[in-house]
């Protein structure tokens, strides 16, 4: 039989790190991306898992180097001849400060939103029967997405950026699962709920980083939430928006479909991509 592949984004702490390690207690083999390279190799020794478990490293921040790290991947699993079944986009991050990435989009657009788009539309092509799982946040209800200043350039509010992003990844989860049908992709957006891990104060400073280092230990350890990925991975069952692996309400701005359709367009806009070319 093929290997059984899954590509997780953020894949060396928190969420990321917890999905790794239950796919390969699963018997999967598993791509990271990751920042660091060194972390990835200590993860690799500590896990015991040379042969089921490769890193590639990346700022996804910078859509030329997420483009070179998908082409890097799919240059791996070609000459690998294993079967890629799953594309879990979950690498994200908080930012109490407006900042650009080298492509000039604002920070939290283009790494919660952006990076899972794009790829998303390079292994589309090699996903067919597969999954593609974006990590969400209940922080997305109640949300709308800012047409006048998407970005926050003009005010920046870094909890409402954090919030249209995630509320991006369901709307992009519900666009994918009309346009792979086809394909029988099935797309999902997972709410992780409150986890411990070290998203809210890696690239916070100030009360935003007490707030949450503070919050976070009340929080579940990241292997909880990893059940749900794993979850949908093998059952690819009805639905789109998943918590403790059960299906649940959704910000119903995600239905609307002139706002899925505007998103998605100025999306392939901004990535510089058509997904019409590989659907």
């Amino acid at each position: 039989m093929h290997k059984q592949w899954v590509i997780v984004t953020g894949a060396t702490s928190g969420i990321g790190l917890a999905i790794v390690e239950k796919l390969l207690e699963k018997d999967y083999y598993v791509i990271g991306v990751a920042r660091d390279q060194a972390k990835a190799n200590s993860i690799i020794e500590r896990l015991n898992a040379k042969e089921r478990l490769a890193y590639f490293t990346a700022r996804l921040e910078s859509q030329s180097e997420t483009r070179a790290v998908a082409k890097a991947i799919k240059d791996f699993l070609s000459k690998d001849q294993g079967k890629l079944i799953a594309l879990i986009n979950n690498a994200g991050c908080v930012r109490d400060w407006f900042a650009v990435t080298p492509d000039g989009y604002e920070y939290q657009f283009a790494v919660n939103h952006l990076a899972g788009f794009l790829f998303a539309h390079y292994f589309i092509d090699m996903l067919n029967d597969g999954v593609i799982i974006f990590t969400s946040s209940k922080s997305h209800k109640c949300m709308r997405i800012n047409w006048r200043d998407i970005m926050y350039q003009k005010r920046y509010r870094p909890l409402f950026a954090y919030k249209q992003s995630k509320l991006c990844n369901v709307m992009t989860a519900i666009s994918l699962n009309e346009r792979l049908k086809n394909r029988n992709i099935k797309c999902y957006a997972v709410d992780p709920g409150l986890v411990n891990t070290e998203i809210g104060s890696k690239d916070t400073g100030g009360i935003v980083k007490l707030f949450w280092n503070a919050r976070k230990r009340w929080g579940d350890p990241p292997c909880v939430p990893a059940e749900t990925y794993l979850y949908l991975l093998m059952n690819k069952p009805a639905g789109v928006y998943f918590k403790n692996s059960s299906p649940k309400k959704y910000n119903r701005e995600a239905d609307k479909r002139d706002q899925r359709e505007k998103l998605f367009a100025l999306s392939e806009k901004l990535c510089g991509i058509d997904y019409g070319e590989v659907i």
